[in-house]
Order: structure tokens, then sequence, then C-alpha cells
């Protein structure tokens, strides 16, 4: 139907690590999500967060897989899908080859915002609706998330704003250096440098020792210029590019 109206690029997202999941049942998933044949298929990881997230009490962790258990759900996933001729772009997304998504990685024009991967680099996004974010030029913009809130400002003349945040000229290289890694899993020294006025070795020499650990397991490549995410590293992408975030630092936060 959506094809039949107009839409040009069908998603569909996923959830793997679900109670009650197994390999037998997720590949029937698969099997059914390839009958759809979207273009776009986002495949995530199920957080168990009881404490933040009411409604997942009720849900009984004996019956969620264990960690081996979500290794192979994935490992089935990313085989299943490449097998059926999908492209792999990182970070939980998968493309057909001709998919605008897949098109710009290759030709290194791949964006990453905070909703995800895009083709439209640097494009302001105005968030509408409670809850909504929103992102103009430097800053993050998050409107209230109830509806009595959102609309006592409207009716008050008000934008329905809850909380905002600039970002700092630290915050600007760090998500550059991220936004690399994650979309081409490949950064240069020198581009981050040209752009931020940096010296990038003295800058980030924390997070270069840091990036030693995932190096002996063959996860990144650290050369005079340049640092190269592995293929087998791949898979690991976010918690490489998590040594980068400065919000992070905290090690109970990281192992979380």
């Amino acid at each position: 139907a959506a094809r039949a109206n107009g839409f040009q690029s069908v998603n569909l997202d996923l959830i793997y690590g679900l109670p009650k999941q197994n390999a037998g049942r997720f590949a029937r998933t698969l099997e059914k999500v390839l009958d759809i044949n979207p273009d776009r298929i986002a495949l995530y990881n199920y957080a168990h967060l009881p404490t933040v997230f009411k409604p997942q009490r009720r849900i009984n962790e004996a019956e969620l897989p264990k960690p081996e258990g979500r290794i192979e759900l994935l490992t089935m996933g990313i085989r299943t899908l490449t097998d059926a001729g999908y492209v792999y772009i990182g970070m939980d997304h998968f493309a057909k080859p001709e998919d605008e998504l897949a098109v710009a990685q290759r030709r290194g024009h791949l964006h990453r915002n905070f909703q995800g991967y895009s083709t439209r680099a640097e494009c302001d996004l105005i968030g509408l609706g409670i809850s909504a974010i929103g992102s103009v030029g430097p800053a993050y913009i998050q409107n209230f998330r109830t509806l009595d809130e959102y609309y006592d400002s409207l009716d008050n003349g008000v934008l329905p704003v809850m909380r905002g945040l600039q970002l700092n000229s630290d915050d600007l290289v760090r998500r550059a250096v991220i936004q690399a890694l994650m979309c081409h899993f490949t950064l240069s020294f020198r581009a981050i440098e040209i752009a931020h006025l940096i010296d990038f070795r003295r800058y980030f020499a924390t997070e270069l020792r840091e990036l030693e650990e995932y190096r002996a397991m063959g996860l990144v490549e650290i050369e005079e210029e340049w640092i190269t995410i592995t293929p087998r590293g791949r898979l690991m992408v976010r918690a490489i590019c998590m040594v980068f975030d400065q919000y992070l630092r905290n090690a109970e936060q990281r192992a979380r």
C-alpha cells in the first residue's frame, strides 16, 4: 500500500532479544520480512530497563534470551539479510544496494543525526508534537512530554519546549569524530584537525590509549593519521565510539 501511494523507500524495524524469542521463531520472522521485501531494515537489540520503563516490569526476565542467545540471533539476522542482498550499513541498519542510504555510504556522503542514518547532512530538523526532538544549528530542543503542558504552551503563544542543549566546541569535534566512524568506519586525523583547529593526537590522547584495547582485539587499526574499524569491529562500532563520548566517561555507565 505504501508503494502504491508513492513512497519511494519503506523501512521495517525489528527487535531481537525479546522474551521467548529463539532461533527458530526469529528465522520465521526474518522469512516473513523478506517476503515483504522492505527497502531498509533496522535490527535493534532489545534493551531491558525496567527501572526506566514501567511496562517492562511485567516481563519475566527468565524468559529473555541469554547473551549468547542474543549473539546467535544477531548473527542469524546479519547472515540472512546480507545473503538476501541487503547491505549492512552499520549500527543495526541494512538497506538494498540501490537504496539512497547504501548509495550515500558508497559515495562517502552518509550522515548520522540523533534520529539515525540520513542522506541529508546538517539539515535543521523541526520536532512537532509532544516529546518531539528538533535540531537547529548547534542546538537540540525537546518538546513537552504531556498533552496538557504542550497545549498550555501553545494556548499562551509560547513554543512548547521542555528543554534544550547548545553544543560547545568540544561537543562539535566529538560529534564529527563519532559520526565519521559510525558512517564510514574510518577517520582522518587531518580532516578533523583542519575543520576544528586541534592537534588530534594531543586532544584525544586519553581516547587513543583506550582504543589500544580494541586494537589488541583486532577491532580497530590505528595508523599515523587514520583510525579504521575492521570488518570484525563493525559489530562493536557503538562501543568503540563511546570511547570518544565525554558524557560516558563514567566506567559504570559505559559498562551498562
